[in-house]
């Protein structure tokens, strides 16, 4: 079998690439941009004990820090861009080491800010307004800080715990080492005695394998090291636990949840609501393992037998053109406008393109103020065309919200982020199955969307539960052992995949192999995130032109209201269960068509 090589940086093709040019046209340039950001730091000190000085001085600042994070927007994505190129070059390591180190500089000597913020009497900040009328632009950020006063503690106490960031940040740094360094899995063994390596990279595509004996020795490879290990990796989750809990309360939240959701102003109840509404929701998680057992002819349907396309012999392959060109007529719906700044994208070195030697594995988009950067490795495959127009979604949300919103706003939370980018999968799906009339096709189209609810709505919601659970646990004082959080985790399964799923032992060791859990109730948007994209695709299918200009004037929101407002000005409001419930209908009527397919 002829093995494709895998080429130099400098051997692939200028329109291939992005156009990093487009920040600075060498390296000298970046530095000597560098050298002249570090003036920055005198700068923002002069403000010092100054805030509440005057209208105009509070007004000077507020510019100074635009101006401050307008100038490290294109400093850190060439370093970072350039750095992921080819992640060997030692030079633009070091270039990334270096703006993060005037950025933490910097951090540091604004550290009055917040606390000036508040010191300034509420008269007197109406009083500012007033005096400097462009004041009002920044007032929505100034408020941000203002309400949560009550969870700021005075300079002393807000420096200690500055002081024991570093510290908090250890359960996740030796999860990362434990996990991505030290672990190493004994190979899987196929039907014919074959050995195949297990890694983090290689465990999900053997999961994806056709031979059953090697998903099964991948698996019981995997979690009999992690098994080995299981005391460790709860000794590590509980001092995550530990250390949400000690900054929780030295902040006065009531629990972690609230002081993790406070920061991007979405309302607890919210999270609650997702895991309720899909609690409800369990008939048609339910039905698709029962559906999937009998599609794989398997007596027991295992842990192991999730990832396994239940249509087999379907490929379907892509030039980057043609994927390009389906893109265009998926998201088409969208609007000339949108295919406009497609086009732009596609034709004017925001992509690229190709793995080369040395290039960052994956995907992303980096939302970078003179356009957005897309990193793809494209091999062609039906996955990789989702991933285009995926990152596109990324891609054109930070575009938009660049364009019309000032510096102070453009940036959005987490919460929206996965919003633009799951529409545009939608789209994608239900252009694919309007074109295929093959039903062997349209079937293996189905599965891919069936997969995507059961691990993105799904998955990600008992992710979150058992994440909330782990942390009342904590806050109860109870004791978090490896016992007690396989326990719950492998309770969570039975719940969620229902009577016709044999939930193997191994499974309940999952929680140990997530990184997720260290990053403060992140996962939860994953869920809310798909639910909100389903139910915006749906809509602006279904009503057209008027969902449409809702749609980009969420996408050109940046952050000048909160994620929840912003959403439901695009139609879609995710305080209720309403887009969780319809989204899970969804998923259901599609279980529906693929059992008359599959019959």
């Amino acid at each position: 079998m002829e093995t494709m090589q895998i080429p130099a940086r400098a051997e692939v093709a200028a329109q291939d690439k992005w156009a990093i040019h487009d920040l600075f046209a060498t390296d000298d340039d970046w530095r000597a941009a560098l050298a002249a950001a570090k003036e920055y730091v005198p700068r923002v000190q002069a403000f010092r004990g100054r805030l509440g000085e005057s209208a105009q001085t509070l007004l000077d600042y507020l510019r100074l820090d635009d101006e401050i994070s307008l100038a490290f927007d294109a400093l850190v994505h060439y370093a970072q861009r350039k750095s992921d190129e080819d992640t060997r070059v030692a030079a633009y390591q070091e270039m990334v080491s270096q703006v993060m180190r005037l950025a933490v500089e910097l951090q540091s000597a604004a550290a009055f800010q917040t606390p000036e913020l508040l010191a300034i009497p509420e008269d007197t900040l109406e009083g500012f307004y007033q005096t400097a009328p462009d004041l009002e632009l920044y007032r929505r950020n100034i408020d941000r800080v203002r309400r949560r006063k009550e969870h700021v503690l005075s300079d002393k106490e807000e420096a200690l715990l500055a002081a024991a960031g570093e510290m908090a940040a250890a359960p996740d740094d030796v999860f990362s080492m434990l996990n991505d360094a030290d672990l190493q899995f004994p190979d899987a063994v196929d039907k014919d005695g074959n050995k195949h390596p297990v890694t983090h990279g290689t465990y999900i595509p053997l999961m994806q394998s056709y031979d059953r004996t090697l998903r099964k020795s991948a698996f019981d490879s995997l979690y009999s090291v992690y098994g080995q290990f299981r005391n460790t990796a709860a000794a590590i989750l509980s001092a995550q636990m530990k250390q949400l809990l000690f900054f929780s309360n030295a902040r006065k939240y009531p629990s972690t949840l609230a002081a993790a959701l406070d920061g991007t102003e979405v309302d607890p109840a919210i999270y609650h609501n997702l895991i309720d509404a899909v609690h409800r929701s369990f008939a048609p998680m339910h039905r698709y393992v029962s559906l999937r057992r009998r599609a794989l002819g398997v007596d027991e349907l295992h842990m192991y037998d999730l990832y396994v396309p239940v249509v087999e012999g379907v490929e379907m392959k892509f030039t980057f053109d043609e994927a390009k060109e389906i893109a265009l007529k998926a998201l088409a719906p969208l609007g000339g406008d949108y295919l406009n700044l497609l086009r732009e994208g596609f034709n004017n070195g925001w992509i690229d393109v190709y793995e080369n030697q040395g290039k960052r594995s994956g995907a992303y988009s980096a939302g970078a103020r003179v356009h957005p950067f897309v990193l793809l490795n494209f091999k062609g495959t039906l996955d990789d065309v989702f991933t285009l127009v995926h990152e596109m979604g990324h891609a054109i949300h930070s575009y938009l919200s660049n364009k019309h919103q000032p510096t102070a706003y453009q940036d959005y939370v987490i919460f929206v982020a996965e919003v633009a980018s799951t529409c545009n999968e939608a789209l994608l799906m239900e252009y694919l199955l309007s074109v295929t009339e093959d039903k062997k096709q349209r079937a293996y189209l189905i599965n891919h969307f069936l997969e995507q609810f059961r691990g993105t709505l799904y998955r990600q919601t008992m992710f979150a539960e058992f994440e909330l659970r782990v942390n009342e646990m904590t806050q109860r004082g109870e004791g978090t052992t490896a016992e007690a959080l396989c326990a719950l985790y492998k309770e969570l399964n039975v719940q969620y995949f229902g009577s016709d799923m044999i939930v193997d032992d191994e499974i309940a060791l999952e929680w140990a192999r997530i990184p997720h859990f260290y990053y403060d109730y992140y996962v939860y948007q994953y869920a809310t995130g798909y639910a909100a994209a389903i139910a915006l695709s749906r809509r602006i299918l279904r009503e057209g032109e008027s969902a449409v200009r809702d749609y980009i004037g969420f996408l050109s929101g940046g952050c000048s209201a909160d994620p929840v407002t912003l959403l439901r000005g695009a139609g879609v409001d995710m305080a209720s269960p309403a887009p969780v419930e319809d989204a899970t209908k969804l998923f259901d009527e599609l279980i529906g068509e693929m059992e008359a397919l599959l019959a």
